[in-house]
């Protein structure tokens, strides 16, 4: 190896050895600064001083002098914190700005850029002068350094979990680049997939043999042996494809398990460098705030974890900036002056929920959705309005600062989520806290997925997203305000074709068409696509550093046969059918008959009633006017209908109990019933559909063709 290529690899190993001593640096710090007991003290400097003079002797052989006499001063700081048996704040806050320096060189020395004017250069003073006189020393401007927590929130420290165990006797650890395991983990992949692609070798090999069995019943003597002797051979090439399928899966079923055990690290490394942004972000804002991981021995995928330091780091921030209160106001509250944000990681089948929850005050909702309407947002008035969080730009801090005020943060936690094929959710309690859950997948290269088509194309689904398959028919649909919504068992679920969604032409309705409902958290959506084609296991593949983001999209499925599939995100499909409805089309147009069919018209208002009569009669109908439901009711039993449109609120007898006396009829329990009201409130809309009412329609937002639109559905 020449000089050149030796001084690289050298460089290369000292960064990460810089960047893994920073992290054991920073460790060592926050425990020390908790003002342990002596023992723990004593153990804590000996750890101190050795991880220093480490990075003193590797700069040296770097030739990294500006490092190497930074260390050498450091040394004599903590030399002279351990002669004094305690650790000042003013000596605490310099070894923290001491250890930003560090890293903050090793990503210079990183990029090839030079020492001169560098953070660490400008302390060198500050630690000599605190070498000297550690008893003396005063709190100092800062130096020109802000650490990467505060400064770049994209780019989150590296750093370790807490206290390793020893290694077992099974052998050293070795390094294996990041790069090398995705490589040999997109390889694993590749494998697995052609076994999947063998299997269907093995079927088609197995059609074949069957049509030669019938040809060879319809042949005679010479040509019926030579028949027999190949489907012979025939039937022991399929055996023996068969046995190396088998072999080639049950390989790299092996070979997949040891990669991802290979690539496997704990939670705690996603978590790694929290511990110290939570302590600068709650000192600067004069907070007392502490953070606690739970569940950071549970190894996951190295992939997933790089993905979740900026989400995690993100809402980390949020919660110090926004959720935490200062001690005054958590005293006045009667909670503990020091807050607590607590990281958590839970599996949940093959897929991993992350939490990230504080103890402060809570979501402020009236300011959440005052921002919202300033910016032009629609607001539910409802629980949902708390979602209004992650659009991008809306922010409830009343001043721009490095920390929080330009509504970029939660935008950032939902997309790169969102990316990984996941979801996030958020709920709160005013006062208690405010936690958030990422759902994300156990694993990022390869999916079970379901194949369906919709506007001529097919796309993949995650198996896991899809709880239940359903073929529907027109009495699965109910219209409320002109959004067509599945009956589930126990609430109403948005209802929307895949096709409308993804923005792609829809096909022609058929009698039963099949759909999928999937569900994202608390919510769900019924989405109705062409075919349901199988479930598979597949190989995802990223869409490439070019395709930034595709809606919906977030990935490629390699199918077995070696197309490829769209992979959709179901946590947005759910969000984006709820603010969509399935096409009128969805089922077949009836043929219409001849004659005129019957509605029974109520509603005490002469200027309604004959404004909605003369609608009806516009459009075909024959329609029986009635002041009243009792009026309503009576004539129904005398004369009969095929339909009711009625009012809610009338005297003698209102819409909500003429639905009642409706659908406890047993002549006409199955009559289509229309309520059009000028209730709006949400519990009145669920009385309604209680009583059994088919559709609901709001006079505010009343419309002619929704109204016939609703009457050709049902009838």
């Amino acid at each position: 190896m020449d000089r050149d290529r030796l001084a690289q690899a050298l460089m290369a190993t000292f960064l990460e050895e810089l960047e893994e001593h920073v992290a054991a640096l920073n460790r060592d710090l926050l425990a020390l600064e908790k003002n342990p007991a002596p023992p723990r003290f004593g153990e804590l400097m000996t750890s101190l001083l050795r991880t220093v003079h480490s990075v003193k002797g590797a700069s040296r052989a770097v030739s990294a002098g500006v490092i190497e006499m930074a260390c050498h001063r450091l040394e004599e700081v903590l030399a002279a914190v351990q002669r004094l048996m305690r650790a000042p704040p003013e000596l605490m806050e310099l070894c923290f700005t001491a250890a930003d320096a560090l890293d903050d060189a090793g990503r210079r020395l990183a990029q090839k850029q030079d020492m001169k004017g560098s953070p660490l250069e400008a302390l060198l003073p500050r630690l000599e002068a605190a070498a000297r006189a550690p008893g003396s020393l005063r709190p100092a401007p800062p130096v020109a350094l802000e650490p990467v927590r505060t400064t770049q929130p994209g780019t989150p420290p590296p750093s370790t979990p807490p206290e390793a165990p020893a290694p077992a006797a099974e052998g050293l650890p070795v390094r294996v680049s990041a790069q090398k395991l995705d490589a040999l983990l997109a390889r694993s992949g590749e494998l697995r997939v052609a076994g999947l692609r063998m299997e269907g070798r093995v079927e088609l090999l197995e059609t074949v043999r069957e049509e030669l069995h019938q040809l060879r019943l319809q042949l005679k003597g010479a040509e019926e042996t030579a028949a027999r002797r190949l489907e012979t051979r025939l039937a022991q090439l399929g055996r023996a494809l068969a046995a190396d399928r088998r072999t080639l899966l049950q390989a790299t079923s092996g070979l997949d398990e040891e990669v991802r055990r290979a690539r496997t690290l704990p939670f705690a490394e996603a978590c790694a460098g929290l511990e110290r942004t939570t302590r600068d972000l709650a000192h600067a804002a004069g907070k007392e705030v502490g953070l606690e991981v739970r569940g950071g021995a549970l190894e996951l995928d190295r992939s997933l974890l790089q993905g979740l330091r900026e989400p995690l780091l993100h809402l980390v921030r949020n919660a110090v900036a926004h959720g935490v209160e200062t001690p005054a106001e958590r005293r006045e509250a009667g909670k503990p002056e020091e807050g607590r944000v607590t990281l958590s990681a839970r599996l949940r089948g093959g897929r991993v929920q992350v939490m990230v929850e504080d103890d402060g005050r809570g979501l402020d909702l009236a300011s959440i959705r005052a921002r919202a309407r300033a910016r032009g947002l629609p607001v539910l008035e409802d629980a949902g309005d708390v979602r209004l969080i992650f659009m991008s730009g809306l922010s409830t801090a009343d001043s721009v600062t490095a920390v929080s005020g330009r509504g970029v943060g939660l935008d950032v936690v939902r997309s790169q989520v969102e990316g990984m094929r996941g979801g996030v959710d958020v709920t709160f309690e005013p006062g208690q806290g405010t936690r958030f859950v990422l759902d994300v997948p156990l694993t990022l290269s390869t999916l079970r997925v379901l194949l369906v088509t919709a506007g001529g194309q097919t796309f993949a689904v995650a198996g896991e997203s899809v709880e239940r398959l359903l073929r529907l028919g027109p009495g699965d649909v109910r219209v409320v305000e002109g959004r067509q919504l599945w009956t589930a068992p126990q609430a109403l679920v948005p209802l929307a074709t895949l096709a409308t969604v993804l923005g792609l032409p829809d096909s022609v309705p058929r009698a039963r068409p099949g759909a999928m409902v999937l569900g994202s958290g608390e919510l769900r959506a019924v989405l109705v696509v062409d075919e349901v084609v199988a479930e598979q296991e597949v190989l995802i593949r990223g869409l490439g550093a070019r395709i930034r983001r595709a809606r919906h999209v977030t990935g490629m499925a390699v199918l077995p046969d070696g197309r490829l599939a769209p992979l959709l995100n179901a946590h947005s499909l759910v969000r984006a059918a709820e603010g969509r409805t399935a096409p009128s089309g969805l089922f077949p147009t009836p043929v219409e008959k001849k004659a005129r069919r019957r509605v029974l018209l109520a509603d005490d208002s002469m200027t309604t009633r004959a404004l909605e009569q003369s609608i009806l009669e516009a459009a075909g109908y024959d329609v029986l006017a009635c002041v009243d439901g009792q009026e309503a009711w009576d004539r129904l039993q005398a004369e009969g209908a095929e339909a009711i449109v009625s009012d809610v609120e009338m005297p003698r007898m209102d819409g909500f109990a003429l639905t009642e006396a409706v659908r406890g009829s047993p002549r006409f329990n199955r009559l289509p019933v229309v309520l059009v009201t000028a209730r709006s409130k949400p519990e009145d809309r669920a009385r309604g559909l209680q009583v059994g009412a088919s559709a609901y329609l709001v006079k505010s937002a009343f419309d002619q063709t929704q109204l016939l639109e609703t009457l050709r559905q049902l009838l």
